[in-house]
């Protein structure tokens, strides 16, 4: 297992692959027999290269959610974070709330993560998520950092129209000792 480098994804390719030589995909609650439809593409948003992930979250058939999500590692493997204090994402959107989803080695259940969401504006702009506001879901596992494996930004929990694009995702500042 490696150190996690600064750089998450910077969108300087115009493929859905993160600068980690991973892919980003689309999952929805149709995995589970839900009704929600979307997509994801790279474009230019409001003048900037982005991944954009679009569609409509439903909550027919105990559905309600969309994600785009991202191995940090090769092949799935964990990467090594702890000497960072969070996650810094340049993101727009339709002025809703979001999440981004954190999955480690220790959360095996596809409904086990750490949660912590932020509001996507129509303008762009940078958002700071430190590691400490993740919030523990269907876990009792503390956040370990130095084991990270996936992140998603997942638009969850509600009807509504889903628009929201990122053009740059990445560690930042220094974990404190």
């Amino acid at each position: 297992m490696g150190n996690a480098a600064e750089i998450i994804d910077d969108l300087s390719s115009d493929k859905l692959f993160a600068v980690t030589g991973s892919g980003w995909v689309l999952i929805s609650d149709r995995v589970m027999g839900g009704v929600s439809s979307g997509g994801v593409r790279r474009e230019v948003v409001a003048g900037q290269p982005a991944i954009r992930m679009c569609g409509e979250v439903s909550l027919e058939n105990d559905g309600g959610f969309l994600q785009i999500a991202l191995d940090l590692g090769d092949a799935g493997a964990p990467v090594d974070a702890s000497q960072w204090a969070g996650i810094q994402l340049d993101v727009i959107g339709n002025d809703q709330t979001y999440n981004l989803h954190l999955r480690t080695t220790d959360i095996q259940r596809p409904w086990e993560s750490y949660r912590q969401s932020f509001k996507a504006p129509t303008q762009w702009t940078r958002v700071h998520l430190p590691f400490e506001g993740f919030v523990p879901h269907r876990t009792e596992r503390p956040l370990r950092t130095s084991r990270l494996r996936r992140i998603g930004l997942v638009a969850i929990g509600r009807e509504f129209e889903a628009d929201v694009a990122i053009s740059d995702i990445r560690f930042y500042g220094t974990a404190a000792s």
